[in-house]
């Protein structure tokens, strides 16, 4: 291969406007691509077959007003105020014209709903009223009922004595009959009065136990409001009619737009994340400021603006490609708006550095005297060769992220795969092609009057001694160790308003609800239960209120409201307000004690969906595929080392002290996302770690890491082969990879870290922990525990069975024969 990428470098050398016209041309196609496929982003996650997923499946289709996306808009007066009449007119004139706007299926007035809330408890108060007189009457006709029938037995009675006399004596009783016929007429009608009577009062019962259960119900959601108590805040409910995964963000950005299209004066207006969590910026000032810490370390490196400025050139426009070519799929895929983002990151990181490698090495055989394109030959099958297997490290790393089976993820990682793929393309041909046109002017015009000349005597190389190697083992491995501390109470979520930056739209909303309503009405659940067949419609509410003071009865539960019933009646849904917010350790638990509930009746069973449930599922999903996707990489990645190196240890010490500085990064971002350390100087607000952001640092910090392993390796291993003891070799190695890979490291921290400044939590974390897991591994692990290791193991690091050895490929990654072959001077 290194005699393949030697050819295609000359080529580009000598054909350079070929090249460069091929990829001018690529890239119109790529554009155009674009513009065909583009079709938008999301901004939600969702997993496939998780408990809430399955719930709203069954919303959908028995419940299809309940299965659509929702947001919320929240009014609040500026002065804590109670809102004035003219105001709520206002706000009630925005929600009566929000019907009309683009998948939007209901708009909740919040001042009529509280207002049938109140009339609802009026006329629950006065039907217990009239309950209660209704008795009174009908005891007061039992009353006169039973007077009656004693009057008719008193003279039942005095008719009977009658009978008897007139038996003794003989006499007619003609007239006795007619007297018994009036009284049993007058027992007919009293029986018939007291059938009515007793009809009446089963009618009331029942009244009263369906008031009953009215009251029960009401009672049960009087928690749950769209006004607050004092009136100082409003909360109106958009119902979309398209789900979560499926609304468009065009008809997210035209609801905040209409509800702050009219300025209501002492009224701020704030929205959910449902809503407000828009596409950020795919590129923003803190990666321009990334770039240009990037652009100063190139220019200190390479000694020439010239040469700094062709990594930075070539890598931004591979970002450029990568990304219009993963943006053309949006319309055939459901794509998260932080997959071209992975990308871009990745693209102008490894592009910078990739370039770097190649253009570092033509540099230095150029100032021994080298021809132009002898040298750019030669650079491209050595230093090309090292970062076609770099890039083929990253690529396996992340494109092993669709092992997890979740779809979202898989697809972050193919977008990077590609982006790093096409920075692999670009550096070992367009790089090459551009240095063919500098020539010599990649070099100042100082160091080009010394061509030839400029070489000076090295200084003799200072073998590490061994109690050196072994009190930097033990110091790095502590330090690791200390910074990991973290890593023991991480908690998994999804970013809650309560995460966004503060004053954001969002964390204003979430702020206000939580103030104002409790922490629950920003993580509302929704729970259906299961009914048996064939419930008449006083039954069907008798297992509502059933249902529901079940649900009221559990632990961390603050109100619940039955909110719709299918047309069967098989199905009934209630909103469920927990006592804690959405990303709460008891919401988590409340959600998992919900499910595990036995059935509640007969066929009585409860599901739980909603977005606190839906993250709950999602992050519990990510974290359980986690171990198997890292044992996966290491697996794979171990095989590519193995190959590499020609050895078992060395690959072996680059995966453990991969672990350790994956470990400390872990705790890094705990320490600082999740406990709130340094959160207000870099305006984060602390809350449970992204939950998918453990799984991509694995991927493409191991990817990273194993790059450093190999530019730094590759050297100590092509000066044991050539001779060189193996603690020497270890030492020239080290000291001929350590410039580039110091300034690879700090490009890459450059770049990850501007994005630490972004407008969106999740690509401001994503951000942090890839710039300290670049840090910490570059830094503690490849350039002092890696070397103390290989000193200390001296020959035995490259030993390798010999069966292995002789049925392994020779794959050069150094080049060595390419430069016996090729030698430049």
């Amino acid at each position: 291969m290194a005699e393949l990428l030697y050819r295609l470098g000359t080529f580009a050398a000598r054909r350079a406007w070929v090249v460069m016209g091929a990829w001018l041309v690529v890239l119109a196609l790529t554009v155009g691509g674009f513009l065909i496929g583009f079709k938008g982003l999301g901004s939600s996650f969702d997993i496939p077959g998780t408990a809430s997923g399955a719930v709203t499946e069954e919303l959908a289709k028995k419940l299809p007003a309940m299965s659509g996306a929702s947001g919320t808009v929240v009014f609040t007066t500026e002065d804590g105020s109670a809102l004035s009449a003219a105001q709520r007119a206002e706000i009630s004139a925005l929600v009566a014209s929000g019907t009309s706007l683009p998948d939007v299926a209901a708009v909740t007035d919040p001042f009529v709903a509280e207002q049938q809330r109140a009339d609802q408890a009026t006329q629950r108060a006065d039907g217990r009223e009239q309950i209660t007189a209704g008795r009174a009457q009908l005891d007061a006709g039992q009353t006169q009922l039973d007077i009656g029938l004693q009057q008719l037995d008193a003279a039942q009675r005095q008719l009977d004595e009658g009978r008897q006399q007139a038996a003794a004596v003989g006499a007619p009783t003609t007239s006795l009959d007619a007297q018994q016929q009036q009284l049993d007429a007058g027992k007919a009608q009293l029986d018939e009065q007291q059938g009515a009577l007793t009809a009446s009062r089963n009618d009331l019962e029942a009244q009263s136990t369906k008031a009953d259960l009215g009251a029960q119900i009401l009672e049960l959601a009087k928690g749950i409001r769209q006004v607050s108590e004092d009136g100082s805040t409003a909360i109106v409910n958009i119902a979309f009619t398209e789900p979560r995964l499926e609304l468009a963000q065009e008809s997210k950005d035209a609801a905040i737009e209409h509800f702050q299209s009219v300025t209501i004066d002492g009224v701020e207006v704030a929205f959910s994340t449902d809503i407000a969590q828009g596409v950020p910026q795919i590129f923003g000032v803190g990666e321009v400021i990334g770039v240009i810490v990037a652009g100063i370390v190139l220019v200190v490196m390479l000694g020439s603006l010239i040469a700094a400025a062709l990594p930075l050139v070539t890598a931004i426009f591979g970002v450029a490609m990568g990304a219009l070519s993963v943006l053309a799929f949006s319309g055939a895929v459901q794509m998260a708006s932080v997959t071209p983002v992975l990308g871009v990151m990745l693209g102008l990181a490894v592009g910078i550095d990739y370039s770097l490698f190649i253009v570092n090495r033509h540099r230095r055989q150029l100032l021994r005297g080298a021809d132009v394109r002898e040298s750019i030959g030669l650079a491209n099958g050595t230093a090309g060769n090292a970062v076609a297997f770099a890039g083929m490290t990253v690529i396996v790393a992340l494109i092993a992220l669709n092992v997890t089976g979740v779809p979202f993820l898989g697809l972050m990682g193919t977008a990077g795969a590609v982006s790093v793929l096409i920075a692999v393309l670009i550096a070992i041909t367009l790089t090459p092609a551009i240095l063919g046109l500098l020539g010599t002017r990649l070099l100042a015009r100082k160091a080009r009057a010394h061509i030839g000349h400029s070489l000076t005597t090295d200084k003799p190389v200072k073998v590490m001694s061994t109690v050196r190697s072994v009190v930097t083992i033990v110091l790095t491995v502590a330090a690791l160790l200390t910074i990991a501390i973290p890593t023991l109470s991480l908690r998994l979520g999804l970013p809650d308003g309560g995460s966004e930056p503060e004053g954001s739209l969002s964390s204003e909303a979430f702020t206000v609800i939580e103030k104002e309503f409790g922490p629950g009405a920003n993580s509302p659940l929704l729970v259906t239960a299961t009914l048996p067949a064939g419930l008449d419609e006083e039954q069907v509410l008798q297992q509502q209120a059933q249902v529901a003071q079940a649900l009221a009865d559990q632990d961390d539960v603050s109100a619940v409201a039955p909110i719709a019933v299918s047309e069967d009646t098989r199905l009934v849904a209630f909103q469920v307000l927990p006592d804690g917010g959405p990303n709460s350790v008891s919401t988590e638990n409340l959600v998992r004690h919900l499910r595990e509930l036995p059935p509640l009746g007969a066929g009585i069973e409860v599901g739980v969906a909603g977005l606190a449930a839906s993250n709950i599922d999602i992050s519990e999903a990510l974290a359980s595929v986690l171990p198997m996707y890292l044992v996966v990489v290491v697996g794979l990645s171990l095989l590519i080392m193995i190959l590499v190196f020609r050895s078992l240890l060395v690959p072996l010490i680059a995966t453990g002290g991969f672990i350790l500085s994956l470990a400390a990064t872990y705790g890094a971002t705990v320490a600082v996302f999740q406990w709130g350390w340094g959160a207000e100087f870099l305006g984060i607000q602390p809350g449970p770690i992204l939950s998918f952001l453990p799984i991509i640092l694995v991927g493409i910090l191991f990817g990273l890491a194993m790059d450093y392993q190999l530019f730094l390796a590759t050297g100590m291993r092509e000066a044991f082969v050539h001779g060189a003891h193996a603690r020497l070799a270890v030492a020239q190695g080290f000291r001929a990879g350590r410039s580039v890979v110091i300034a690879a490291c700090l490009i890459m921290v450059a770049v990850f870290g501007g994005f630490i400044f972004s407008e969106s939590t999740i690509i401001r974390s994503m951000g942090f922990g890839l710039a300290v897991g670049v840090l910490l591994d570059a830094f503690i692990v490849r350039m002092l525990l890696m070397p103390a290791l290989m000193h200390l193991l001296g020959k035995s690091a490259w030993w390798i069975p010999r069966w292995l050895d002789r049925i392994l490929p020779d794959v050069d990654v150094e080049g060595a024969a390419l430069e016996r072959k090729h030698h430049v001077l």
